[in-house]
């Protein structure tokens, strides 16, 4: 798979879709990888020329010591397109992705068209609440967290029903780099880009999940109350709405495109 170096970073990717059909970038969540869009990719890669990503120190990427900004995260997808000469993208983004992508759509717009932004927000939690989860991961690994997970990735209804998709999910966490995480984390801790919202002139559509414990229906009603135009839709799933309602979120999303 090709790479790109930024900035120290080793960023792996790939791309599929018509040589020239509309470019779409595609930036995954906190402890997945470019994998989480699986269920999505065959059918956008049908109509654009889809770009997918591992974040630093997730999946095949690099893990370049300290911590992460936002505007290194947004940085990286922008030197991405510039490798694979894409002058302007589409991007849809799940929460640290979608905040990556308001970051994006905020100081760079002249490259970005559309935008998704799925199960985020301009703020995801609190600082404290990431300063844990750095120490935590730093201190004692992924087990503890991995275990708990699920329940703010999915539905109950969907654990139950799903066991080998959230297993691999939990595989996915456990195999990111420890310091790469913790340096994702640290982004996410330090990150708020709501003063900036009404910067925001991309045609955005917003997507919730009604169960989403982590950046619940409340977070995207700010969002739309602030990204002027902003479509909204609610899907009855938690955090990875693109998964557990994969058909729905496709559709919607392809229908927003315009593919």
């Amino acid at each position: 798979m090709p790479e790109v170096m930024v900035q120290g970073a080793r960023l792996s990717y790939d791309t599929a879709g018509p040589e020239h059909a509309p470019v779409l970038m595609l930036s995954h969540a906190l402890g997945t990888s470019r994998e989480l869009f699986d269920d999505q990719f065959a059918a956008f890669s049908d109509r654009f020329r889809v770009i997918r990503h591992d974040m630093r120190g997730h999946g095949k990427s690099g893990s370049p010591a300290g911590e992460y900004a936002i505007a290194e995260l947004g940085s990286d997808v922008l030197r991405i397109l510039d490798e694979v000469g894409a002058e302007r993208a589409h991007v849809v983004g799940v929460s640290l992705g979608g905040l990556t992508t308001m970051w994006l759509a905020i100081h760079a717009p002249a490259r970005i068209g559309k935008i998704v932004l799925a199960n985020t927000a301009g703020r995801v939690g609190s600082r404290e609440h990431w300063q844990a989860r750095i120490d935590q991961v730093r201190a004692n690994g992924f087990a503890a967290i991995a275990e708990a997970a699920p329940a703010r990735w999915f539905t109950p209804r969907f654990v139950a029903g799903r066991p080998e998709t959230v297993a691999a999910y939990q595989a996915m966490l456990s195999a990111c780099d420890r310091e790469g995480y913790s340096g994702c984390c640290a982004a996410l801790r330090d990150a708020d880009v709501r003063p900036d919202l009404a910067r925001i002139t991309a045609p955005t559509l917003i997507v919730t999940g009604i169960s989403d414990p982590v950046c619940p229906p409340s977070d995207a009603a700010y969002l739309r109350e602030r990204i002027r135009g902003a479509g909204y839709l609610e899907l009855d799933a938690a955090h990875y709405s693109n998964v557990e309602r994969a058909g729905e979120f496709t559709e919607a999303t392809l229908q927003f495109l315009g593919g």
